[in-house]
């Protein structure tokens, strides 16, 4: 059936089939929502999963066999890049066309991916176009199977990038790094390893990776479980058999649990709802549930794609996506979101429509697409009961959208239950099961899809302190926020470019802020070393003045993100809590962040960076 047919029975429907009248019971009805799920502890209501500790076992690698088996190394380098996932390949990827051949990417885990060396769980997908998605995907010619490919589909290909640029040959792997101290003699800097390296690097960079650090909620008793238990991110396929194309067979005969309803949750629910004989979901907040819309590669369209396709698709996507700003060829869920919402504005008050009108159409328009979503909810899971507790209550971006047509129809299923924490809160855990509302129910299995650390400052994420110029550290610097120039260097840390969310941009498609980011970074490497700068870093007013933009920022999102659910993007309601950069540490949109850098470089004048000869 046609996305493009209109009807509220329609499942695969994406088109709201009535129009929203009255706001205010609107915005009643999700304050209300909202309210029922706020905290007092907000972000702290989670427990860190950290190297060491109670919870250690958790973040235990389960795609080796055990650590790191090589002799501890001191070498002296150019660049030191600490993690292997997308930016960290593409860092290596892009010191090579600059000369840089001396270099080493580091990472805990034991391949390159990042992301996808870690999230195998049954289900996992890209939910962003994959053609967009992957990175130099024009350069190398590779063909996605499909629009939205498989986890493993992506891993594979990182694998194929690495070999093809010989980035195996710099990898250190099983290795995370425990302290950073700067030489001011050498103006290096000296990284210190688990494994007992040490790295003498003229440059760093590094990021504490967004999805590769994970926690746990904080619920009293996880670890007195006696049954079995892993987070989404540590899937234990020795235990429940399958791929992360499912086959689960391991789950037969068994009672499963899963806490966590986000992006996750989404993809792995259905899998584990084919094979367990009992499986109850935990939901705090109900996800925005659109159709997939995924289908295999039209080799004809593909290879019929002109020169910088790639680029040009990228940037027209996420301009479309968050900014209303153009149209998208992509056409997919978050398109066609923005495209109702263009259109409603257009209908409002034409091309030149106030601020009154924008904003009015924008909201309007915001509650009759989730209207629709509700709706498609009622079409498609067949209990009452359970289909209240999965609609949406919220505005479309409070939260990632999830994209699936496999999660709702999952519970049709009689051997699968639903509960709402919100209302039923979960109490403790015990060695046998889970107790809500002084109920009691036991499993043999119970799965994490808890999501990853963000209320933490980001030294606490990333593991270890840096020790920079006249005793600075990172740790006390960045206690009350981060403090960068374009949230890539710091006073008083020279040459140690922070990569990631880190006063930078946030954008959809979050490997289109990376392909930014490195060529930035690239650019003030190659500065440096054809200058002979010996180091770079900012002025205090020029970090300043970055701190300022980024709060302006925040003060224009402020009163939007207060009408949230709690979660990822408000730092679970607590927006002045400045441990979160996606609050209080972003650009938005990410595309006008990209023209300021690329307006900086082509000025030439490195304004706001000192470099010392």
């Amino acid at each position: 059936m046609s996305d493009q047919n209109i009807g509220v029975a329609d499942p695969h429907s994406f088109i709201p089939a009535r129009r929203v009248e009255q706001l205010e019971a609107f915005r009643e009805k999700y304050a209300a929502e909202r309210d029922k799920r706020l905290t007092k502890e907000g972000a702290d209501q989670f427990q860190a999963i950290d190297f060491t500790g109670k919870f250690a076992d958790f973040d235990a690698d389960p795609h080796v066999d055990g650590p790191r088996t090589s002799e501890p190394v001191s070498l002296d380098l150019d660049v030191l890049v600490i993690g292997a996932g997308f930016m960290g390949m593409t860092a290596g990827i892009e010191l090579e066309k600059i000369g840089i051949t001396d270099y080493k990417i580091l990472d805990v885990a034991a391949d390159f991916g990042g992301t996808w060396y870690w999230n195998r769980y049954p289900g996992v997908r890209c939910d962003v176009e994959s053609y967009i998605y992957l990175p130099y995907l024009e350069e190398t010619g590779y063909v996605p199977t499909e629009r939205y490919i498989r986890g493993s589909e992506i891993f594979a290909y990182c694998q194929s990038l690495a070999r093809k640029h010989g980035l195996y040959d710099h990898a250190v792997f099983q290795t995370r790094v425990t302290d950073m101290e700067w030489n001011e003699d050498t103006a290096r800097w000296a990284v210190r390893t688990d494994a007992g390296d040490e790295f003498r690097a003229r440059f760093v960079a590094t990021q504490s990776g967004l999805f590769t650090r994970p926690h746990l909620p904080g619920i009293p008793g996880i670890e007195t479980f006696a049954g079995h238990s892993f987070h989404t991110s540590r899937w234990d396929y020795a235990y429940t058999g399958g791929d992360d194309s499912g086959n689960l067979e391991g789950l037969r005969g068994k009672k499963v649990a899963i806490i966590g309803t986000g992006a996750t949750g989404l993809q792995v629910i259905p899998q584990i709802a084919d094979f367990a004989d009992e499986l109850v979901v935990y939901q705090r907040t109900p996800t925005q549930v659109m159709p997939r819309q995924n289908a295999e590669t039209d080799l004809e369209w593909f290879s019929a794609l002109t020169p910088g396709w790639h680029r040009e698709r990228r940037a027209a996507f996420d301009k479309c996506v968050q900014d209303r700003a153009t149209l998208s060829d992509v056409d997919d869920g978050w398109v066609k979101f923005a495209k109702y919402q263009m259109d409603a504005v257009f209908e409002a008050g034409g091309e030149n429509p106030s601020i009154e009108q924008l904003i009015d159409a924008m909201e309007r328009s915001d509650y009759e697409w989730n209207e629709m979503l509700r709706d498609r909810v009622d079409a498609i899971v067949a209990d009452e009961s359970k289909a209240d507790k999965l609609k949406t209550y919220y505005r479309t971006m409070c939260k990632r959208p999830g994209f699936s047509d496999e999660y709702l129809p999952a519970f049709n299923k009689d051997s699968v239950d639903i509960v709402d924490t919100a209302s039923t809160p979960i109490e403790r855990i015990t060695e046998t099961g889970i107790v809500a509302d002084g109920q009691e129910r036991e499993f043999d299995l119970i799965i994490y899809a808890t999501g990853f650390q963000g209320g933490r400052t980001w030294t606490d994420k990333a593991g270890y302190d840096v020790l920079g110029r006249n005793g600075n550290r990172l740790s006390k610097k960045f206690a009350d926020g981060l403090s960068t120039l374009h949230g890539f260097l710091s006073k008083d840390f020279p040459n140690l470019f922070l990569l990631g969310f880190t006063q930078t941009a946030t954008i959809t498609n979050i490997a289109h802020l990376i392909d930014e980011q490195a060529r930035h970074m690239m650019y003030l490497i190659d500065t440096c070393v054809s200058s002979g700068a010996r180091t770079i870093e900012p002025t205090a007013e020029a970090e300043q003045a970055w701190g300022k933009v980024m709060s302006d920022q925040t003060a224009t999102r402020t009163d939007w993100l207060l009408t949230c659910t709690p979660g990822l993007y408000n730092n679970e309601g607590k927006i002045t809590d400045s441990r979160n950069p996606l609050v209080t540490g972003v650009f938005v949109p990410g595309f006008q962040y990209f023209d300021l850098l690329e307006d900086w470089r082509a000025d030439g004048n490195l304004e706001g960076l000192v470099t010392e000869h």
